[in-house]
């Protein structure tokens, strides 16, 4: 029997500028079912759910809620209207300044209805019954700001929870919880799924997914590209319309390893994920593919020093490598190129060459004094390296485009020796052009180190790649050369359809 249709997204369109973001998306979410959807970054998923949820206006489309027309100018209408949604961004359901208490039952204490009096005992005895339905366990009177991050994702989605919704959305729910607070937010979202709630859920996670879908939409370029439903989900088939159909192989010449650089043994990112092994040689690329949330960030995070392995070890140059600072990891010669240039790169109010000489001061300093000249001496050799676009090294970050911000980034890291080069999304918010003189001045500059670059997207793993491993639930799943791969095979790694290696 087909569920009833409670939730309709018909043509929907959204430009930002000249940009297209949303060119004609239909969408449909049935009551008592759970449609995933699945986009690589820039698809377009975050634009739609702002617009459902009244933080964005569309352009065009229709969107209907049990048959009527919805059209939520803010989020305050969307969730009494019943569509209430977890943002990806935890900061946008919580509030920090207040306790857990409080965060629960907010939006009781705002807007129609709400007592004209603040009771602390009715407040608590009411965030309890939610925390309880949630099976929340987590102090109601703490603050937020004292709460881990995967308890701050709880109370955000025990919030939602609270308004009984007749459409709930979860963007990326999974991506700061244990395996022990997934399984609880499952548990709900089966409860919820047997009450008729409409759910959309926003993942990639091949284990999430397969817990809980009973459609797949996959969205690519701000439209539907592939709609998987029926008793046997075709997984491999949903990524493969996420990524594309135009998946081939690079036309590379594709180097050899001279000397191991790196090498981790039964490596564990978490406490429950499954351990790998991993060689990195001296002058070969090595792109780590696989899809949001399967832990990629976290092996970056952990080979530069930022994050601490639950097992395992690791030997640099035959020596023991067991960064506990990212400052230690850069002394041995092991740098990284952050995902997010805007949080965990750029200063935007610092020239080029500022910018570019930022972790390596004491290096070019003369008793506490640095050498300016060699400062601007550094940004000119990557800025005609790399092709940034600019008047000169004075120049602001904030002036430069995204791509060209992008190639500072990796030019700061290209004018010191390295033993290691990390690149986490390299070519995230860049155009083609910028990407492939990034990928250029990667692959002729690797002699000398090892090169190990995250990517989300095939086709740009296909351009930089020596070999491209495959990571699923944060674990090596695969290794391929870059010559004659096996495409179907490499999306099955991907899609979840794997037998171990490692």
């Amino acid at each position: 029997m087909v569920q009833e249709a409670v939730f309709r997204v018909d043509d929907l369109r959204k430009s930002f500028g000249p940009v297209q973001v949303l060119g004609g998306v239909d969408l449909e979410l049935r009551a008592g079912a759970v449609t995933v959807l699945m986009g690589a970054n820039g698809a377009g998923k975050s634009t739609l759910v702002r617009i459902v949820s009244g933080v964005y206006d569309r352009d065009a489309g229709r969107i209907t809620l049990a048959g009527k027309d919805f059209a939520p100018s803010t989020p305050a209408e969307a969730i009494r209207a019943g569509v209430v949604t977890v943002h990806q961004n935890i900061n946008d359901g919580v509030v920090a300044d207040l306790d857990v208490a409080t965060n629960l039952t907010l939006d009781r204490l705002n807007g129609k209805g709400a007592p004209l009096i603040f009771n602390p005992r009715r407040v608590r005895r009411e965030a309890k019954a939610v925390a309880d339905r949630m099976g929340l366990s987590i102090d109601l009177s703490a603050s937020i700001t004292d709460l881990s991050l995967a308890d701050r994702q709880m109370v955000a989605i025990a919030r939602a929870m609270a308004h009984e919704p007749k459409v709930l959305i979860l963007d990326e729910p999974t991506s700061s919880l244990s395996s022990a607070e997934a399984d609880r937010l499952f548990e709900v979202v089966e409860r919820l799924r047997a009450r008729g709630v409409a759910i959309l859920y926003i993942s990639h996670r091949m284990s999430d997914i397969r817990r809980l879908a009973d459609t797949i939409v996959s969205l690519r370029d701000g439209r539907i590209t592939g709609v998987f439903e029926g008793p046997e989900l075709d997984y491999e088939g949903a990524v493969n319309a996420m990524l594309g159909k135009k998946v081939s192989a690079g036309e590379i010449v594709v180097q050899t390893a001279t000397a191991p650089v790196l090498k981790a043994e039964n490596l564990q990112l978490a406490a429950n994920s499954r351990p790998f092994s991993l060689t990195l040689g001296d002058g070969e690329v090595v792109v780590i593919t696989g899809l949001v949330g399967v832990g990629k960030t976290a092996l970056a995070e952990t080979l530069f020093g930022a994050r601490q392995p639950a097992g395992g070890a690791m030997t640099l140059d035959g020596k023991a490598y067991a960064p506990k600072t990212t400052r230690q990891a850069i002394e041995k010669g092991v740098f990284l190129v952050a995902k997010d240039r805007g949080e965990n790169g750029i200063v935007p109010g610092f020239n080029i060459y500022e910018n570019i000489s930022l972790p390596f001061l004491k290096r070019i300093s003369n008793f506490g004094v640095t050498n300016r000249r060699g400062e601007r001496n550094l940004a000119r050799t990557q800025i005609a390296s790399l092709g940034v676009v600019c008047r000169s090294e004075r120049d602001e970050m904030n002036t430069l485009s995204g791509g060209n911000q992008q190639k500072v980034m990796v030019g700061r890291w290209l004018t010191q020796a390295s033993r290691m080069l990390i690149l986490d999304e390299p070519f995230q918010g860049v155009d083609i052009a910028a990407r492939r003189d990034i990928a250029a001045k990667l692959r002729a500059s690797a002699n000398g180190r090892a090169t190990l670059v995250f990517l989300t997207e095939l086709d740009e793993a296909f351009e930089i790649a020596d070999r491209i491993l495959v990571m699923s639930e944060q674990t090596i799943v695969g290794e391929h050369r870059n010559a004659g791969i096996n495409v179907d095979k490499l999306l099955a790694e991907i899609a979840g359809q794997h037998q171990m290696v490692g």
